[in-house]
């Protein structure tokens, strides 16, 4: 069993909108149904769980009930401090929803993390991350480095260079064994948690093995307006 956990509680502060970026509308219909209707559609996918503020749920559930063919959204929750903190309310909320439905810690199986500002996620990239976390504890698709990478200790001078064969660029979405995942948060509160950066260092952090697979360029995240007008791009072709 996969529940997919869609993280939309964010601003959105960097685009410079007067709404979070995941609610802005292209093409008729808001950001964040784009990746929804690629996780309702997916044979991977069982179920659906999604972070948001509430003032935001009832406008979402709306938005995207055209695309909930199989009828695969659960439930909302609520946000945290930070980003981690998100996933860990939503990691709660679905192991207490499969609790109250009898499913035992066995067979809840994954849960796959994804933002709901990155909108071209494929089923390819999803079978990626399924067929990856085999024989692993979960899996993230990554990116080489193409730039030459330098470490600095102050921004200001070089310290050195470092092997960017080594290095890759995580995205999402990143599938993890929700119960092994959920302990690994668990290990982090009340403090530690709140200097997580990646959905991924917390199992890291906990010892979990962690399966690379290849990403894909066309998943970036809407940060800036070069990147809402770059998604426009793509979405008139």
């Amino acid at each position: 069993m996969v529940t997919a956990l869609i993280l939309s509680g964010g601003t959105g502060t960097r685009l410079g909108a007067n709404i979070p970026k995941q609610y802005i509308e292209v093409d008729g219909r808001p950001i964040i149904s784009y990746c929804f209707e690629t996780l309702a559609l997916s044979r991977y996918i069982d179920a659906i769980w999604i972070v948001a503020d509430e003032h935001w749920q009832e406008y979402i559930e709306q938005k995207v009930k055209p695309y909930d063919i199989y009828g695969r959204l659960r439930g909302f929750s609520s946000p945290g401090a930070n980003r981690q903190l998100s996933i860990f309310n939503g990691l709660s909320d679905i192991r207490n929803e499969l609790e109250k439905t009898g499913v035992m810690p066995v067979e809840r199986g994954s849960v796959l993390v994804h933002d709901a500002a990155r909108p071209l996620l494929s089923e390819e990239l999803i079978a990626r991350c399924a067929a990856g976390a085999e024989g692993h504890d979960g899996a993230m698709p990554v990116l080489p480095m193409k730039d030459t990478v330098y470490l600095s200790n102050d921004g200001v001078s070089v310290l050195e260079l470092l092997d960017r064969s080594r290095i890759f660029a995580g995205q999402a979405p990143e599938l993890f064994d929700i119960e092994k995942y959920y302990a690994a948060n668990v290990r982090l509160l009340p403090d530690k948690i709140m200097s997580i950066n990646g959905s991924t260092e917390s199992a890291v952090m906990a010892g979990m093995d962690i399966a690379m697979v290849t990403g894909d360029e066309n998943n970036f995240k809407i940060t800036t307006m070069a990147d809402l007008e770059r998604f426009k791009q793509k979405t008139n072709i």
